[in-house]
């Protein structure tokens, strides 16, 4: 894993979509079609813009998989991930397809084992270019909390928000309250992301200061779900001043 600090969010953000945009422009180049993996939430708002008013991307041979989704969450939800993806990112360019999850389910039946087999077969038939996320106050990657699953080869799994996430998703002013807070989610699993060609990991704020200290320094652990970012070989982070503030090198 590499890691780059800029100064602030802003210049952070701008650097992660570059160099993002410069993966997906490689692979259109070299196949003729690129897939990626796009996150949501507040660390990832300017990089999805700036990765959005990229003119030189042709969108039509992009296909796109959305990383989470809370559970029993409708799409008019202010905190939808589905809803922040179509305003913000994916209504503003001709994806060829972007696979959302549903967190209320295949046809509003709630089933959440079968939307997790339909996004998995979808995702396996493809191999992921680029994969853009972020990491959590308590260190998650996608919303894979501590101690995450390392093992399993499933590609989309749901999961249980610790206290900590779901403190996190109301600080940030998702959520009026803490108990609106879903405490389940449909995950994108560890392995999978681990599956991406180049993963670009962005991180902002002295909030994440002590997340990202444990997973660039720290051991590669499960209590620390991106450590394992450690272990993949085309991987960087990237970090604003406050969020790099704890790493002693």
């Amino acid at each position: 894993m590499k890691v780059l600090v800029r100064s602030n969010k802003t210049e952070m953000s701008r650097q992660a979509a570059a160099d993002g945009a410069l993966l997906i422009r490689d692979a259109l180049a070299k196949q003729g079609h690129a897939t990626i993996i796009v996150a949501t939430g507040a660390s990832q708002l300017e990089v999805l813009s700036a990765l959005a008013a990229d003119p030189d991307i042709d969108w039509s041979k992009v296909t796109g998989f959305h990383l989470d989704e809370y559970i029993g969450m409708s799409d008019t939800h202010p905190a939808s991930f589905r809803k922040y993806l179509k305003e913000r990112f994916v209504g503003k360019v001709p994806f060829k397809a972007f696979h959302y999850v549903d967190g209320e389910g295949l046809d509003g039946k709630g089933d959440m084992q079968a939307e997790c087999a339909r996004l998995s077969e979808l995702i396996t038939a493809q191999t992921v270019d680029v994969a853009f996320v972020g990491i959590g106050e308590n260190g998650h990657l996608a919303f894979n909390d501590p101690p995450a699953d390392f093992e399993t080869e499933v590609p989309f799994i749901v999961v249980d928000l610790d206290q900590a996430c779901r403190e996190q998703q109301h600080g940030e002013g998702w959520f009026p309250t803490l108990d609106e807070v879903p405490r389940q989610a449909i995950s994108l699993s560890i392995r999978q992301i681990m599956k991406s060609k180049r993963i670009v990991c962005s991180v902002p704020g002295e909030q994440k200061a002590k997340a990202a200290q444990g997973a660039i320094e720290g051991p590669v652990t499960n209590e620390v779900p991106a450590s394992i970012l450690q272990q993949h070989e085309q991987a960087t982070m990237y970090l604003d001043e406050p969020a790099a503030s704890l790493l002693k090198k």
